[in-house]
């Protein structure tokens, strides 16, 4: 491997601001040596590709990848633990999963190729964030199985920065540590931001005096009200960072600080297809479905046309040569479907960030009241609005419901709580209980 101060990163790299026509052209070579990787090695993707009656040698265009079938997340579960790794095992130097809390864990490995081209493009990302070496990055993504902290480390170490490896938790020193190490950069979930901002204040510290400069935030879906909250009340650039550990962790594309218009995807190492989720259709760019990645460089877990569930779209390059998403709107496997509405947890936190009194921390309960289904949401009010009268608060509850009627279409009970009342998460928030 090559000596890490040689890798520094100090300028983009030439695929960044190359051509459509080049980027196309690097995609469909990998994308060949991908599929002929996955159908040698692993046994399921041979079954798979001979099921739909496709072979690898039937790519002659990137269109043609239309033809192959998707990979879903229970296929990794099925395979458990290591049933899809395309390398022997003695080669895979490390391993991840994801917590299995809906089941087995889903397993993903590593070569040390692999390892490196993840260091690689998080710091690209971190580059496109506005860190460049010497800066010092507080990591508070959780460290372990989790790919956030390890995958956020090795990017900070490969950009040459400095790194605070905190993890999550212990709010009080991650605030004590920022005061006193002084990074410049913060990586962490958008929830987990907002509880440190909190502290900050209830410590007497104005969150828009202390050293933090820029945030990367990412591991759940934020909207740009939140963005906005975190930016006005931190005077921090808020840059939305996405990944998963299927596909290979944080770093799978990334947004530039100088447009913040959604993330860039590293095309050069993935390939991106939005799908209609109900037919599995490709859908044209600019038009909202489900986000499907095909790896172009993978050696331990290829994936081919892997379903994220994330629902978004792809959007042209515009600060670097490369495709962006659009922020996710939902998942199309925990959309809830409210008396035939359907209902993402996103649009609930669009509205409530319209009142000023409300903070972003909510819990969205859905239940049954004898046949028909019941949301109820319990939502602070924000630190500023501790003070507000009974009747302003009657008004605030009426407001939100009043939004929610009108922009999504449901009635619901809110549940309107005190400043710092609602159970905090350190890591990624949990929005939803569905009680039916």
């Amino acid at each position: 491997m090559p000596n890490l101060k040689s890798r520094i990163k100090s300028e983009l790299d030439p695929i960044e601001v190359a051509s459509r026509e080049e980027i196309q052209s690097l995609q469909l070579s990998r994308l060949k040596k991908t599929l002929e990787h996955a159908y040698k090695n692993v046994p399921f993707y041979k079954d798979s590709f001979d099921k739909a009656g496709v072979h690898p040698s039937d790519i002659s265009s990137l269109s043609d990848l239309s033809k192959f079938p998707f990979l879903v997340k229970q296929d990794l579960r099925d395979n458990y633990p290591f049933g899809l790794f395309a390398v022997p095992r003695e080669e895979v130097v490390r391993i991840h999963a994801s917590s299995g809390t809906t089941g087995k864990p889903t397993v993903v490995g590593y070569t040390n190729n692999d390892i490196d081209t993840w260091a690689d493009l998080v710091a690209r990302s971190i580059y496109a964030a506005g860190g460049r070496a010497g800066d010092i990055i507080h990591i508070a993504y959780g460290y372990g199985l989790f790919t956030g902290g390890l995958g956020a480390h090795y990017g900070a170490e490969r950009l040459g920065c400095t790194v605070i490896p905190m993890s999550g938790g212990q709010t009080e020193k991650q605030v004590q540590l920022i005061q006193d190490f002084k990074p410049k950069i913060i990586m962490v979930t958008p929830s987990y931001m907002l509880n440190l901002i909190e502290e900050f204040e209830r410590q007497g510290i104005d969150p828009r005096e202390t050293s933090l400069k820029i945030g990367i935030f990412g591991a759940e879906p934020w909207t740009n009200a939140m963005r906005k909250e975190i930016e006005e009340r931190t005077g921090i650039d808020a840059v939305d960072i996405y990944g998963l550990s299927e596909v290979m962790g944080p770093g799978v594309a990334s947004e530039c600080v100088e447009s913040k218009d959604g993330p860039v995807i590293w095309e050069d190492h993935f390939y991106p297809e939005i799908i209609d989720p109900v037919t599995g259709e490709v859908l044209p760019d600019g038009e909202e479905g489900e986000l499907v990645f095909t790896s172009l460089t993978k050696e331990a877990l290829p994936v081919i046309r892997y379903r994220t569930r994330d629902l978004t779209k792809l959007l042209p390059p515009t600060s670097r040569g490369m495709r962006r998403i659009g922020k996710i709107t939902g998942r199309s496997d925990d959309m809830l479907i409210i008396r035939g509405v359907n209902v993402f947890p996103t649009q609930i936190e669009e509205l409530l960030l319209k009142i000023p009194e409300l903070a972003p921390i909510y819990l969205i309960e859905v239940s049954k009241d004898g046949n028909l289904d019941s949301v109820s949401v319990s939502v602070e009010l924000d630190q500023s609005a501790a003070g507000v009268s009974i009747d302003r608060r009657e008004e605030v509850v009426k407001q939100l419901q009043h939004l929610v009627k009108t922009y999504v279409g449901i009635t619901i009970k809110i549940n309107l709580q005190a400043p710092g009342e609602m159970e905090r998460s350190v890591g990624k928030a949990k929005r939803v209980i569905d009680r039916r």
